[in-house]
This record gives C-alpha cells, structure tokens and sequence, in this order.
C-alpha cells in the first residue's frame, strides 16, 4: 500500500505509534515532519492513490495548533486519510474532532480515525513504556482492518468524537529553560517546532510561542533543559489520579 506519514512528533511519542501502524502496512513510504517550521507545506500534493496516516499528539485536548496550521497548507487531493491522535493516558477529548476538519478541508478524504497512548510528554512517569507489547498488538490490528476497508475500495466517513465548537485551547505554561549546565549549543532552537528559542541566547524563550511540547528537553544533548520543578510535580500530582485506569487504543471506522 502506497502511504504517506504526515506527522507532528516533538519527543517521539507520536512516531512510535506512526511507525507500529505504517509498518504493518509494508513501512510508512515518504514522510512529512510537520514539526519542520522551514518547510514549504503549500508546495506539497497529495493523490486518491496514496493513504496518508496523519498523526498528531493531543495537548489539553486539543491538536498542535502548529500541527492545524501546517496541515491546512497541504493540498490532500483526496486522499484516504487516517487521523491518529497520541495522548498520555488522560483523555483526548476534541483532538481528533479538529484532526478531522483540518484534513477535510485541506482535500483529504477521511476514511478512519485511531486514538492511541504514548508516555506523556511531560510527566514521563504517566503512560511510561507506552506504546508498550499489547499497545503493539492492537495498533498492528487496527491496521490490518483499515487495511481490509481501503482494500474493499470502501472510503466511508467514520463517526469520530468531539465536540464543536472545539474545547478553550491552551496547554499548562510549563516552558522549560535552561540550566548551568547548558553549553549554549543551540540545538533546542533549531530543533524548536515553533522558533520560539532564541539561538544566540537559548534562556529566552518566547512563552507565547512555545508549546510546552518538550522537544527542547527532549534533544538536550547535556540534559541541560527543565521545567520548574515545583510545577512539574503539581502536574505529576494532578495527573496520578486522573491517569490512574489504563486506556487502550481506539478505532473509529
């Protein structure tokens, strides 16, 4: 099967859960990184031919507002299209909703949706190994039914979850910034999916811009980025006992 990934993966979470799904369709073919904020998204076009897997992480419930933008640019040209959406054990709530309207009216034609868990982003200890063996097994088998629908020349909408109007954006203001150990290499600024590190002097940070999307810990080569400690346990707290059930992967057909 022809397929495109198109993917908004700051820590890798999302990308694991892209690369179980492409590979039990043969492997994920040519990929687009929508966390590439230099890339030039209204120059590239997509065919009935080719399935795209669009995957994105759910951030209080809501896509990557960087995510939506950059999807919006590309031109689906209808193209069957998945919509996964990654979150850390806690609820995805309107991300796939809005996952959704964005591909629709960029020209792709959706014809399944899968919600799955990822070790959150932040507080690593929630959803930690996830996707994890049983994770694996039950994506590789959503696959192979969105498979067998594509296959049937079947392109039906499913019913997918959400509510419009969408939920109130925003996302907790757990910006990190450096420590003394930073080198000042640069990395976490051009890495950042938004720019929004300023790559003479890595300790500004434009809080506005930043999405509290951790990539800038996560590629810290000196382990030399963090969040306010005091904050970050809060939300360890908070999310202990909203995160306490297991969720498992979802399939809207």
């Amino acid at each position: 099967m022809n397929c495109t990934t198109i993917l908004f993966s700051p820590t890798g979470g999302t990308g694991k859960v892209a690369e179980i799904l492409a590979g039990a369709w043969g492997g994920a073919g040519r990929t687009i990184d929508l966390t590439d904020g230099g890339a030039d998204f209204d120059r590239i076009t997509l065919d009935p031919q080719t399935v795209s897997l669009i995957l994105a992480p759910s951030y209080a419930g809501r896509a990557p507002t960087a995510a939506v933008e950059r999807l919006r640019r590309i031109h689906g040209g209808g193209s069957p299209a998945v919509l996964v959406c990654v979150y850390g054990n806690r609820a995805y709530e309107d991300t796939l909703a809005e996952l959704e309207d964005t591909a629709a009216a960029a020209g792709f034609q959706v014809v399944a949706a899968v919600a799955a868990v990822a070790e959150h982003s932040i507080v690593r200890s929630v959803a930690a190994g996830r996707p994890d063996a049983a994770d694996r097994a039950r994506l590789q088998q959503m696959a192979e039914t969105i498979r067998a629908k594509l296959d049937a020349g079947e392109r039906g909408r499913p019913m997918i979850p959400g509510h419009r109007p969408y939920k109130k954006g925003g996302v907790s203001r757990m910006v990190p910034a450096p420590t003394p150990a930073c080198t000042r290499c640069g990395l976490c600024a051009a890495r950042c999916p938004v720019g929004a590190i300023d790559p003479q002097d890595p300790g500004r940070v434009n809080a506005d811009a930043c999405l509290c999307c951790m990539r800038c810990v996560a590629v810290c080569p000196h382990g030399a980025r963090r969040v306010d400690a005091a904050l970050l346990a809060a939300l360890g707290e908070k999310l202990g006992a909203l995160c306490a059930r297991r969720r498992e992967p979802e399939l809207y057909l």
